[in-house]
């Protein structure tokens, strides 16, 4: 890592405007990451239109501060109402609602503001070392590896999602199809338009997100009686005994890495490296019996991870050009509203763009961590905006929000479509997620693929030919090999459990009654 580089990040990250411009991505993070219906998501989708008028690196220093700010909003109703907020949040509702109801919920909501700015820290230390690193390394790829690399983030999300994977898999193959809507870029083909003039532009992924995350939200929200809950137990000081700090310095530790290494990957970020963590915090434990009834461990590690995670998740955008989430796929395309293009030349070109992001981090991670403690008191009283207030407001903000970016009544009707998609989905089961990201990567995955054809006459055989595609090729089919083998094992397991249960009960039904 070059320090000059570092120095630029900071320059940037520390003017005057940029630290405002953090500064408002953070609460509003926050923010949004409390209300019910409204997530980073939509509400980077609603900031787009105000990307045109900011400068560059103001824009997308906010949007990123929104991104993290709104994790540690969701903790917040995880820890009260036993609603997550966010996804990477539901792992945080199992110890840190019962920490609530003993009248803990202070020493929840203050360990998890103090892991979340450890593991962002922790993260960004490792972005600034390991960037320049990736970004070399990325530009001696060609079509076959994106290719490849885009496969590789639609099967991570598939196999990793929260639904089950073969019901990723469908969603992800509906996203691709919708990504093909439009003009072929190739040949120039009108594809599935119907003959409608308007979708010869393609379906616009901000309308496709706003529908499925915003609209989708509130109308799965409404029918859910329980977001009108009122918190439950005690707040209690929110700053952690120094018991409660050595009780999570070891979680805090492993989260932050294992939260730094999964947002490495495409399709990682903070929901999966919140599930791995609390995985290793109750296998490592002394007192595992104590997860689900309130360890401090098992809402210190999560909220480490997540956090860690979805800082490491920037290196794919900035370096490779791949956004791992439906989230960052709105900075990608907040960038390139911008002229500035994510991927490998964007260290060169951008430098004050790539490294400011990366400094912008550190110093919003420490706004997170001053501006929770004394605030988490004036968060909680919006819980209690009613539901029928709050999505009214959301609804129309949306919409407005969605004909602002082209002043287009079409893509007003597209999102009210996806927000129906949206529901019903949830209603069914199935994760949006795959579905939203399979509309970004479409693009990359068929032009990448063709290109690869192309290069080689038309052999498949180039995608085992060159070797960061093979070791590419090899990693995907160890994963799904890996995925399946587990899968196997757990219903195993399951069937052992059930057939046990079976058992017992038959003998108990076969013991003679005791006699008088």
């Amino acid at each position: 890592m070059n320090f000059g580089d570092l120095l630029l990040g900071f320059e940037v990250a520390l003017q005057p405007e940029n630290l405002f411009y953090v500064f408002i991505g953070v609460v509003v993070g926050m923010v949004v990451g409390i209300l019910p219906g409204l997530g980073p998501a939509p509400t980077i989708a609603l900031m787009l239109p105000l990307t045109y008028v900011l400068p560059p690196a103001g824009a997308v220093l906010m949007l990123a501060g929104i991104y993290y700010g709104a994790y540690y909003g969701g903790t917040i109703t995880s820890v009260l109402l036993r609603l997550p907020g966010e996804a990477a949040s539901v792992v945080t509702v199992y110890d840190g609602h019962q920490m609530a109801l003993k009248g803990r919920a202070g020493p929840a909501l203050g360990i998890s503001a103090i892991g979340s700015f450890i593991g962002g820290t922790v993260s960004v230390v490792g972005l600034l070392f390991l960037s320049p690193v990736i970004a070399g390394f990325a530009l001696t790829l060609g079509p076959p590896e994106y290719g490849m690399l885009a496969v590789g983030g639609l099967l991570m999300v598939s196999t990793l999602g929260q639904a089950r994977m073969l019901k990723n898999i469908i969603v992800a193959c509906l996203g691709l199809l919708i990504a093909a809507v439009g003009i072929d870029a190739i040949t120039g083909v009108a594809r599935f338009t119907a003959g409608s003039t308007e979708l010869l532009r393609g379906i616009d992924f901000v309308a496709v997100a706003m529908g499925l995350y915003g609209l989708g939200d509130v109308l799965y929200d409404l029918e859910q009686k329980a977001r009108n809950a009122r918190i439950e137990g005690k707040l209690g000081r929110v700053l952690p005994t120094r018991q409660d700090m050595k009780d999570s310095a070891g979680a805090i530790g492993r989260g932050s890495v294992i939260g730094f290494l999964l947002g490495l990957l495409p399709g990682g970020g903070g929901v999966v490296a919140s599930l791995a963590s609390y995985a290793t915090e109750k296998k490592v434990s002394k007192h595992p019996e104590e997860f689900g009834r309130g360890a401090i461990a098992g809402v210190a590690g999560p909220e480490t991870a997540n956090n860690a995670g979805s800082t490491s998740s920037f290196l794919p955008l900035l370096s490779l050009g791949i956004p791992s989430n439906v989230v960052l796929a709105l900075i990608f395309g907040a960038l390139l509203i911008q002229g500035i293009t994510p991927g490998p030349q964007l260290v060169t070109t951008h430098p004050e763009i790539f490294w400011g992001v990366l400094a912008s981090m550190l110093v919003g991670n420490l706004m997170l961590l001053v501006l929770s403690m004394p605030l988490v008191k004036v968060f909680v009283n919006l819980i209690r905006v009613p539901i029928g207030i709050l999505s009214t407001v959301i609804v129309v903000v949306t919409m407005v929000g969605v004909y602002s970016i082209s002043n287009s009544t079409f893509d007003m009707w597209i999102m009210l479509a996806f927000g129906v998609v949206g529901y019903a989905m949830r209603k069914t089961g199935y994760d949006p997620g795959p579905l939203a990201l399979a509309v970004i990567l479409g693009p990359l995955l068929e032009t990448s693929f063709r290109q690869s054809l192309l290069m080689s006459g038309g052999s498949l055989g180039i995608f085992v030919q060159r070797p960061v595609s093979l070791i590419i090729v090899i990693a995907l089919g160890v994963l799904v090999v890996f995925q399946v083998i587990a899968r196997l094992r757990s219903a195993t397991r399951r069937k052992f459990i059930e057939e046990t249960r079976h058992a017992r009960a038959a003998e108990q039904v076969d013991e003679p009654a005791p006699t008088g």
